[in-house]
């Protein structure tokens, strides 16, 4: 029987790639045991265990960009970290251990390299971490979603598999019964605004300013997901209630149906939301957040735009130019099939398979 690691989180977009990469081990070897490691007090101790596998959690949190004492308490963090990562590794005993990026991705491929355990990284963004450039000459394969991850990475341990996205969006969905789920109009085009699990202000007192001229369109109407920080906010907001075009959550759950509902999408730039985009094949407008490490957003934002392949906003524009631009792009039928054309070319839908083919291999080699 294998036993394997999976290490990582922080957000959705660390999360549900690793169960995906899980749910395709278990599909290649349906009597391996699994064990995830993640950061206590993060989304992965819950959305894991939902998912049906086990996860012990770290002492670990990223630095801020101020002078905190969560910053004095950093370096114990990590050290605490590593001894536990190294407790858990030593008691489970795995065959390879996979770090997915986030909080406790670091800790834990470091002492696995360290235990000479078959170690694979898989880094998310055209524009790596520090921490994966760190790791990336001690693991044994890395797994990109980019041409060109050279730069950064030995090429000898580079492999191109893109990026895993949650399984139901790769389902193809009935669009009537997409708007039925969320009480839309069939008459009128969806506008998908989404800013990460946790929400985008950015994105979001964009809408805001434009709620009145969008409550004057007959043709378009808002699925918009405002993160869990930001709803309550907004559905105090009085103009957002009695709006008939505008059906807002903290999150949405069934985001297969938010993509087949969407003529156009307004996402932020993670890479795992640009995969998911990527295989959905819908016209989008990206937002990347200035406020991540390297500014990878953009980078993977730059991407696709010069493949045109999607449209781009910078954040401190956003406000001024989303609106306008989405206008734009509702009333341009000929740009929107380009974008559809040109994105759907960058997907890779079968990425949890190869990368769990991969770490198999290493298992083998051993």
């Amino acid at each position: 029987m294998k036993r394997i690691i999976i290490s990582g989180g922080g957000t959705g977009g660390h999360i549900f790639p690793a169960i995906a990469i899980a749910n395709a081990l278990m599909k290649q070897e349906p009597d391996a045991e699994i064990l995830f490691i993640g950061a206590k007090g993060r989304m992965e101790m819950e959305k894991v265990p939902a998912a049906g596998y086990k996860i012990k959690g770290l002492w670990i949190s990223g630095l801020q960009r101020r002078l905190t004492l969560k910053n004095l308490l950093f370096p114990v963090k990590v050290i605490t970290s590593l001894a536990m990562a190294d407790q858990i590794l030593r008691k489970f005993k795995p065959d390879v251990v996979i770090g997915v990026g986030g909080y406790a991705s670091g800790p834990t491929l470091r002492m696995a390299v360290r235990r000479k355990i078959p170690a694979l990284i898989q880094e998310q963004n055209s524009y790596p971490g520090i921490t994966n450039k760190l790791l990336g000459g001690n693991v044994d394969r890395i797994c990109v979603a980019y041409e060109g991850m050279e730069r950064f990475f030995p090429k000898k341990k580079i492999i191109l598999t893109g990026n895993p996205v949650r399984q139901d969006i790769l389902i193809n969905k009935n669009k009537n019964e997409a708007l039925d789920y969320f009480k839309l109009n069939h008459e009128q085009k969806i506008i998908l605004i989404m800013g990460g699990s946790l929400g985008a202000g950015t994105i979001n007192k964009s809408v805001i300013k434009y709620l009145e001229s969008i409550a004057e369109k007959d043709n378009i109407q808002l699925l918009w997901q405002t993160g869990k920080y930001y709803y309550d906010q907004i559905e105090s907001n009085q103009a957002v209630v009695n709006m008939e075009n505008v059906r807002i959550f903290p999150f949405i759950d069934r985001m297969d149906l938010a993509y087949t509902a969407a003529e156009i999408i307004v996402s932020r730039a993670g890479a795992i939301a640009i995969s998911e985009l990527c295989i959905v094949g819908k016209p989008v407008i990206l937002i990347p957040s200035p406020n991540v490490a390297e500014d990878h957003q953009t980078k993977n934002a730059e991407a696709l735009v010069t493949q045109s392949a999607a449209w781009m906003i910078k954040d401190r524009e956003a406000e001024e130019k989303l609106f306008p631009m989405v206008n734009e792009l509702a009333a341009n039928q000929e740009m929107q099939h380009e974008l559809r054309k040109n994105i759907r070319m960058l997907a890779i839908p079968d990425a949890a398979d190869r990368i769990a083919e991969e770490s198999l291999k290493l298992i083998t080699k051993e």
